[in-house]
């Protein structure tokens, strides 16, 4: 099914509305603006019904322009179904690094407020390498990280990492969470659908190979995971050495020329944009 069948088969009710609140419209205003964020933020926050159609309509289709290999495979093909805490929610995890606050696992001297990201690359190989012995027949897809300096110590680099499971509620990773019967957290939320989480190191089900994955001691990290399948981490990272900060600095480049997102076009702590900003690239 097309986007443009799409937009039909979900029009309704509302079918009949004229101007800026028929769905047909504002597909095709947003089509023409190749989906731009900012601007179907401004127009989500003019009322209520605006935002009910971007939540449940136009989320979904910027979400589909920008990352398609991704949502078809977390669907299963099934574009114009519903996906675990929303579009919306799935649209802010690609966009939006939520942060750090400290937890009862992670000491942080201060929280590291979140912020737009100039461009995000999720990889489901990545997710395996999050993912327990008994859990790697589940699917999840894990962003690279954001890397952020803090305390006064130059070496004091944080990573915030995000990512999204594919049928969370059929998981394994879900059955175990229940089998061992591990409470839901108390004070920590989802940052992107505000749903209960749970803490993947109070499990403990987080594997030694997400630490070499991130680049970060065994026990220097910790991750969460809602009852909609979102997942939420962050790591102290170990500080590169000066041959390894060299090699960093050579472009890669994909099969068909692109070139591969690096840490400079990846993380934005001041929380601008860029030309690439709004890219979520796919391995």
């Amino acid at each position: 099914m097309s986007a443009r069948q799409r937009v039909r088969a979900s029009q309704g009710s509302d079918s009949g509305e004229l101007g800026i609140h028929n769905e047909r419209v504002l597909f095709l205003v947003f089509e023409s603006m190749k989906w731009d964020i900012h601007a179907l933020c401004s127009t989500a926050s003019v009322n209520r019904k605006l935002r009910a159609v971007v939540n449940r309509l136009l989320w979904r289709e910027v979400c589909l322009y920008r990352a398609p290999r991704m949502i078809s495979t977390l669907t299963n093909g099934v574009l114009n179904g519903r996906i675990g805490g929303g579009w919306h929610t799935l649209a802010k995890l690609m966009f939006f690094c939520c942060g750090c606050k400290p937890t009862r696992h992670f000491k942080l001297s201060q929280p590291t407020p979140g912020h737009r990201v100039k461009a995000s690359r999720f990889s489901k190989t990545s997710g395996q390498s999050f993912l327990s012995k008994n859990c790697r027949g589940d699917l999840l897809y894990v962003s690279d990280m954001c890397e952020h300096q803090t305390g006064d110590k130059e070496e004091d680099h944080l990573g915030i990492y995000r990512g999204v499971f594919r049928g969370f509620h059929r998981s394994r990773t879900r059955a175990c969470l229940i089998e061992r019967r591990v409470k839901l957290e108390e004070s920590v939320m989802c940052p992107y659908c505000g749903a209960r989480v749970w803490s993947m190191t109070a499990a403990r089900l987080i594997p030694k190979s997400a630490a070499r994955r991130l680049g970060s001691h065994d026990g220097a990290l910790e991750y969460f995971v809602c009852v909609n399948g979102h997942l939420n981490g962050s790591c102290w990272l170990v500080p590169l050495s000066s041959d390894e900060e060299e090699e960093e600095e050579e472009e890669e480049y994909y099969s068909d020329g692109r070139r591969r997102i690096t840490y400079e076009d990846r993380t934005a702590t001041n929380g601008s944009l860029g030309s690439m900003g709004e890219e979520v690239v796919e391995d």
